[in-house]
């Protein structure tokens, strides 16, 4: 599992939030179908329960998923059925427009989606890169630094208080 944000010793993930992301006008709405979950994200105290709830788990379903923290955030990727349930989070999925965004499977931008993508892909500065698209704090997680769960670096993220600043 890798880090967003500064902390290098767990990888070098883009965060990026407020001023630049609000610069982007984009609006959400309801997706008519929701995409399929790939993954979930919380953010605060969110990010906190997922991880507590991920810790629960068995090894086997640990070593199933991938995933990215940071200071108040937490990324999971996996299978559709093996996403863990937590109350508040975002669950991401896969809009064939914009194969390189996972974007909220209950919300659709109000525009094109493969305009959003190669907006925000240029933002961070590469192609290729595989973001997450939160659009309630205005954040995007570069996706392509996730790892395989660990439960020690996971345990180690909770008890550093990275989980509780305010993102």
């Amino acid at each position: 599992m890798s880090a967003t944000g500064r902390d290098s010793r767990t990888g070098d993930a883009l965060e990026t939030r407020g001023e630049d992301a609000a610069r982007l006008p984009v609006r959400w709405r309801s997706r008519a179908e929701p995409l399929e979950p790939l993954a979930v994200a919380g953010e605060g105290p969110v990010a906190v329960a997922l991880a507590r709830r991920v810790l629960a788990e068995d090894d086997a379903r640990l070593a199933s998923w991938e995933g990215v923290a940071g200071r108040g955030l937490l990324v999971l990727l996996g299978a559709s059925a093996s996403l863990p349930w937590v109350d508040g989070a975002v669950y991401l999925g896969r809009d064939a427009a914009a194969p390189s965004l996972l974007l909220p499977c209950a919300l659709a931008p109000d525009v094109a989606a493969s305009l959003l993508e190669r907006a925000f892909v240029a933002h961070a500065h590469g192609t290729g890169a595989k973001l997450a698209v939160l659009p309630a704090s205005m954040c995007l997680v570069r996706m392509d630094a996730a790892r395989p769960v660990s439960r020690v670096t996971l345990q180690a993220w909770l008890d550093t208080g990275s989980p509780g600043d305010t993102p």
